[in-house]
């Protein structure tokens, strides 16, 4: 467990791993410019301490004498800085050597090796940000695609952490009102409140908070993709369609059915909203022992996947295993395809009820599978709205968390339970959209969270 001490000097390099033009090493906290003060030599004879904040200086980092490296040194004084502490950034050159070397006479000189995250923990800690703009950094630098970059940067800003406040504040509002009544029902001017009339107050803002629920996953959707499973039974096209909507050879193609026998997958971006396409081994009934190992996997696959392409042979007659397939996959989110209309049609049709016909061997239906997509998951719709909602699963689920209060509010009511006790779980309520932007927290929250992070960040 990560135990923060704000009273060290933290030190790591911000920069990747690798070659490059600039390799750059962070400081933080109290004795930050003093250290550097040590090592920093100027051509000029500048103490680095007796520089105004946020500027940079040329000079060099020497050891006993010996370069390390020409340098420069950008100052930050607190409080105006990432951490809210004294902040050094020695920008040196690239390359895992150099900036080894410039970490390490850093950590000689009383500096300790940040943890991973740790600065921006700081931040965080310090009230510099708050959860979601925590969580919106590492979502920043991780960002696949430009809409997931919006997002990020959306979070970042605060945009987002001002919509759970205001979901707040008014929470407050009816608590406080309630209390009121509580506390001095002796007072003639106070209204007098009863479960009639919190209740469309309390409506009102459940429907709200539904909104904001249903428009943060679709967030989620963005920021994380879409994971798309293609199923069906051996030699029906699955490989040739992942083939053709990758618009390149990614899977083996053959007539030998069980071809397939574990996952392929592809990427592709639609609209600005990542894809994570799967091929999965046919399913159909088998004393392969490999092969019985992919079918598992197709099948387990159906239950994780956000869509399910289900391909039908347009030259076959449907099995009593597809038919059982088609029923499995009622209930998920899914796209019918009936594969190879250059073909005979034997299949019957009128057990679908909806279906894109295709021949990915000729490239023929494939946009209309992909405009299916756009439509399942308002691509278009996410894509030009508003970005400013919550856009990860820990997020979501304590939005979640508090619906279920407000649900229990509305119970309450209903059963004309006190108004103390319908309280309680307005303030519930509360505290989980509180939680969202780190109004109340956990240090096992905390370093879970911050481990995800790089050392430098």
């Amino acid at each position: 467990m990560l135990k923060v001490n704000l009273e060290d000097t933290i030190s790591a390099i911000s920069t990747a791993t690798g070659n490059g033009g600039i390799g750059i090493v962070r400081m933080s906290g109290k004795e930050a410019i003093e250290i550097a003060d040590k090592l920093f030599v100027s051509p000029k004879g500048k103490k680095l301490s007796e520089q105004k904040s946020h500027t940079i200086h040329f000079g060099t980092i020497e050891v006993d004498g010996k370069v390390v490296d020409e340098v420069l040194v950008s100052v930050m004084k607190a409080p105006n800085t990432y951490t809210r502490e004294d902040v050094v950034e020695i920008n040196c050159h690239g390359g895992v050597a150099t900036t080894n070397k410039v970490l390490e006479v850093l950590l000689e000189n009383g500096a300790r090796l940040a943890e991973p995250g740790e600065f921006t923990k700081r931040a965080f800690l310090n009230g510099r940000i708050d959860l979601l703009e925590a969580e919106a950094t590492m979502d920043l630098i991780s960002s696949k695609a430009e809409s997931a970059r919006k997002i990020s940067m959306s979070t970042l800003t605060g945009e987002t952490s001002n919509l759970i406040k205001d979901l707040r504040n008014e929470l407050v509002g009816i608590i406080s009102n309630i209390e009121v009544n509580i506390d001095y029902p002796e007072y003639e001017d106070i209204e007098v409140l009863t479960n009639e009339n919190v209740l469309p107050s309390v409506q009102k803002f459940k429907e709200k908070l539904e909104e904001i629920i249903r428009k943060s996953e679709d967030s989620k959707v963005i920021k994380e993709g879409i994971k798309v499973g293609i199923i069906g039974k051996p030699n029906v096209g699955k490989s040739s369609l992942l083939n053709s909507l990758l618009e390149e050879e990614k899977a083996i193609v053959t007539d030998i059915p069980g071809t397939t026998r574990d996952i392929v997958e592809g990427s592709l971006i639609i609209s600005g909203i990542p894809l994570n396409i799967i091929d999965t081994a046919g399913i159909r009934k088998t004393d392969d022992t490999v092969e019985k190992i992919g079918v598992e996997k197709s099948l387990k696959m159906i239950d994780t996947a956000d869509l399910v392409i289900y391909i039908l042979n347009n030259n076959e007659k449907m099995t009593d295993e597809e038919k059982e397939l088609l029923d499995k996959t009622k209930n998920k989110k899914r796209i019918i395809v009936v594969n190879k209309i250059d073909l005979e049609t034997k299949l019957d049709k009128s057990l679908l009820d909806n279906y894109i016909e295709i021949s990915a061997k000729e490239n023929i239906g494939i946009d209309k599978i992909k405009n299916e997509i756009k439509r399942l998951f308002n691509i278009g719709e996410i894509s030009s709205n508003d970005m400013t909602y919550l856009s990860n699963a820990r997020s979501i689920a304590l939005l979640k968390k508090s619906l279920n209060n407000i649900n229990e509010v509305i119970e309450e009511i209903n059963n004309d339970n006190p108004i103390d006790i319908v309280e309680l779980s307005l303030k519930d309520a509360w505290n989980n959209l509180g939680e969202v932007i780190g109004e109340t927290y956990t240090d096992e929250l905390l370093d879970e969270l911050f481990s995800r992070f790089c050392l430098g960040k």
